[in-house]
């Protein structure tokens, strides 16, 4: 027989936690950028910079990773990108705006093409500036983080 009662649901595991700044488990990761499309390995590092692949992510919370990125000059970019993609930016003064394609900025910092894209990926807001003082990129296989013990991870299997 079946019973016609109503069972009381226990109303307090069906709460959402939302994660603080108390509660975040930040850990650092290694990330190896040799050999991987610059678009491809910059918004998978974003995602982990914002946290997206942790249970408990917050959209308004810092709850992502340190992520330290090393082999950063040895990226790649399709086709003709090398010469026909522009970096524009302003001098703030009229006739003041500067265009260098991918090629001259990769000549002049490295590193800049990496952190540029990442950049553009996270928020444009006091969270995303926040997000991205987490990020170390370093031009070879060298970085200063020895002492964080990050744990190196494969974008491949993200991706």
């Amino acid at each position: 027989m079946l019973c016609l009662k109503q069972q009381k649901v226990n109303t307090l595991s069906y709460k959402t936690v939302s994660a603080n700044s108390n509660t975040v488990d930040k850990k650092w990761l290694l990330v190896d950028a040799e050999g991987l499309a610059l678009g491809r390995a910059a918004s998978a590092v974003a995602s982990l910079l914002r946290g997206k692949h942790k249970p408990n992510f917050t959209p308004h919370v810092d709850c992502g990773d340190n992520v330290i990125v090393i082999n950063a000059d040895k990226v790649l970019l399709s086709g003709q990108k090398w010469k026909q993609k522009q970096y524009i930016r302003h001098t703030g003064y009229p006739g003041g705006q500067r265009t260098l394609s991918a090629e001259q900025v990769h000549k002049k910092n490295d590193t800049r093409l990496v952190e540029k894209s990442i950049k553009g990926m996270l928020p444009k807001n006091k969270l995303g500036a926040d997000l991205f003082r987490n990020l170390r990129v370093y031009s070879g296989n060298q970085h200063q983080q020895e002492s964080q013990n990050p744990t190196s991870i494969n974008l491949n299997d993200l991706l």
